[in-house]
């Protein structure tokens, strides 16, 4: 049995492991992880006799895997450090000036998906390539002669990933030398364990989760591919947990100190400021429920890391246990914003109106704030732009000015046409750079992890991958909505304003005139009150959106373009470059973060406010919708608090929320932390969709987070 026999407790060793990432995460190092000048340079000169350029990508991701060198200290229980190489400046100079004459980095998107680790769990590396030269050499005459290449791209970048692993194995036997006795019998454990995985399947729950972690910095690092994210760990790792579970081999508390570890390699390798995320729970094929003692234990690996990454999302169905739920909740209600719940039949829905089969539609990934797309067969690229909807309709206000449309309806048709012309710039941005990446841009390892791409005998970059969509973001839609109304009030029913005049008002971002700005702000109902009037406006911006979208295809084989309005942080980047606006947002100021309703908006409570956001279909927005909701943590003293915010969120998702996340903190504790940052350097908060720090935010979404109104009761 797998046993604790170092003499620090489980708490004491993950408590330690957390704050040495905390305190010592440098985002130059890690850069330097990523950035391999050298190594690239001289793969690319030993290659430069290869006429097949994919050939000769493939050469390069074997050798940045085969270059990865490992670290590990006296407490971790899996390989997951990177060191960082230390070349000597003028080496890295010539590779640079070498390296100029080559394109490897191309507009777009890489990343932001769940690998197809199912070949590789149960074939093993040298099962995996073994299977790859079965399909090269069944190659007919009819094919392309392309396709050879890329099969042999596909072999090189799986002999890099056994020889990255093999290195790390090679690393632990020799910590091994200084060890003590208690210490090498776990480093042994270790040794044996990459060792295996370098060529055959896991055969254990340590091996399992060792090789996950090794997939998936494998592809970062050798296809430049971010953000790849762990995923449904709760069913790619349960049948090694069941079958160790059963002989004997595991415990429940180790294999959540492993999770727990993992959890700590992704904190120690991605930098702040993005994210990355597990999902648990959730229905089968048959459409029953899937929840495992592993589900569990993903989401309680949050209690004792406390770190921003990963968040785990729980794939909420009407059968999912309340356990798991509770446990949800339990997090959410002590502080912890990195659980959220995930509507499983609105986002099913939404996939299958996607043309994703009802056997590939209940296994999806948030990818990686709430963006959705297939497991393990995703080429599609999210957030893919980010459109500022408040910055257009300023747009059309300047552009109406002199000519206004003589009814509300006809300015919104105009503001619709130059929203529509904006969508239609960003479909071709989008697959401008699709089209470049598939004439430069090779990525061979992410390729092997990706359906169908073997079987297609095609990279993942010309169109390998089974879904291939772009999906964009339009943030702002709650600040639009309520601009909106005031224009209509305003300006068509009461004919206070002319639209120069509104212009000019804003313009100057409401100086000299607060009493208008208040106006503006509080003397019309708002987007999350529960007044229909507004929320019809937003409603009706989203079909326009949805059916707009619609109309474009992707690039390579006519994907569809999907729409979403998750933020990330660009809800206070676009704020900061945009005016005044209509609603009473003064200039600069952040936007809505999602589908939620405006900064301290939400006046009526949360229940007037979950009825808002429910009132229209969250289905179509497969690109991502955030719902963040904010309470007082004096709240959650008593079990009534939990209960109530149980009820809440099942009543949003019931309603076909698409996504709910909660921040339980006080604004007095935000504002200290604002004030003494070295005091609450692990302070998290979930923003539009991701958490991070709270005192490495810039101020202002420090203050846009304060802003938020905090919920008292329910």
């Amino acid at each position: 049995m797998l046993t604790n026999i170092h003499p620090l407790s489980d708490d004491t060793r993950v408590a330690t492991l957390r704050d040495r990432v905390l305190s010592t995460k440098d985002a130059v190092q890690l850069h330097r992880l990523r950035d391999t000048p050298v190594t690239d340079a001289r793969s690319l000169r030993a290659s430069e006799g290869e006429p097949s350029w994919t050939v000769r990508r493939g050469v390069l991701a074997r050798d940045r895997l085969a270059a990865m060198r490992f670290e590990i200290d006296e407490i971790e229980l899996l390989v997951g450090r990177l060191q960082a190489a230390e070349p000597k400046p003028a080496d890295v100079d010539t590779a640079r000036a070498y390296l100029a004459s080559y394109t490897l980095d191309f507009p777009g998107q890489t990343g932001h998906c769940e690998l197809d680790l199912g070949p590789l769990m149960r074939l093993g590396l040298d099962g995996l390539a073994a299977q790859t030269r079965v399909q090269r050499d069944a190659l007919t005459f009819a094919q392309p002669a392309t396709d050879s290449a890329v099969y042999e791209s596909f072999l090189l970048a799986l002999q890099g990933l056994s020889t990255m692993i093999e290195n790390a194995a090679a690393m632990v036997n020799a910590a091994m030398l200084c060890a003590d006795d208690g210490r090498r019998r776990e480093l042994q454990v270790l040794a044996d364990a990459c060792s295996a995985v370098a060529h055959k399947p896991p055969d254990s729950f340590l091996e399992a989760i060792q090789l996950l972690w090794f997939a998936l910095i494998g592809v970062m690092n050798a296809d430049r591919a971010w953000l790849v994210v762990p995923g449904h760990l709760d069913r790619t790792l349960w049948p090694y947990y069941e079958v160790d579970i059963a002989r004997g081999a595991l415990t429940r508390e180790r294999a959540l100190l492993l999770i727990e570890h993992l959890y700590i390699a992704i904190n120690a390798y991605i930098p702040d400021g993005l994210a990355m995320s597990v999902m648990v729970g959730g229905r089968d094929t048959e459409g029953c429920d899937v929840t495992n003692p592993l589900s569990y234990l993903c989401l309680e690996a949050l209690r004792r890391t406390k770190m921003i990454y990963p968040t785990v999302g729980v794939c909420w169905h009407e059968a999912t246990p309340d356990a798991l739920v509770d446990l949800t909740v339990d997090l959410m209600g002590h502080g912890f914003p990195t659980p959220a719940l995930f509507g499983d039949a609105t986002i099913q829905r939404g996939l299958r109106a996607l043309g994703v089969p009802d056997d590939e539609a209940c296994r999806y990934i948030n990818s990686t704030c709430v963006e959705i797309t297939p497991s393990g067969a995703s080429n599609v690229w999210v957030a893919s732009p980010y459109y500022n909807t408040c910055g257009l309709l300023l747009e059309e206000i300047a552009a109406q000015a002199d000519r206004p449309a003589a009814t509300f309806e006809a300015f919104v048709e105009r503001y619709h046409h130059r929203l529509g012309a904006a969508v239609a710039e960003g479909v071709a941005t989008q697959n401008a750079a699709r089209q470049a990446r598939a004439a430069g841009m090779r990525r061979p390892l992410q390729s092997v992890f990706t359906r169908d791409c073997l079987a297609r005998g095609q990279d993942i970059e010309t169109g390998g991958a089974r879904y291939n969509w772009v999906e964009c973001s339009f943030i702002g839609l709650a600040n639009l909505a309520d601009a909106l109304y005031v224009i209509r009030e305003e300006v068509y029913q009461e004919g206070r304003l002319t639209l120069a005049q509104l212009k000019a008002i804003l313009d100057a971002d409401f100086a000299g005139l607060e009493a208008t700005r208040q106006r503006f702000l509080n003397g019309y109902p708002k987007y999350g009150q529960g007044n229909d009037a507004v929320d019809v406006l937003l409603a009706e911006t989203v079909a326009f959106l949805t059916d707009t979208c619609a109309g474009f295809a992707m690039a390579p084989d006519d994907s569809p373009y999907v729409p979403g309005a998750f933020a990330w942080v660009m809800h206070e980047q676009l704020g900061r470059q945009t005016g005044a606006t209509p609603d009473g947002r003064r200039a600069g100021f952040p936007f809505s973060d999602g589908c939620g309703p405006a900064q301290g908006r939400e006046s009526c409570g949360p229940t007037a406010a979950v009825l808002s956001v429910t009132g229209w279909d969250h289905s179509r927005m497969i690109g991502g919708l955030a719902y963040n909701l904010k309470f007082s943590s004096a709240l959650f003293g008593s079990p009534d608090g939990y209960a109530g915010l149980k009820a809440l969120v099942l009543t949003y998702l019931q309603r076909g929320g698409f996504e709910v996340q909660v921040n339980v903190v006080d604004g007095e504790t935000l504002k200290a932390a604002r004030s003494h940052p070295e005091l609450y350097r692990d302070l998290i908060v979930r923003i539009g969709g991701y958490a991070d720090y709270f005192t490495r935010l810039s101020p202002e979404m420090q203050d846009e987070l304060i802003l938020r109104t905090e919920f008292g009761g329910f």
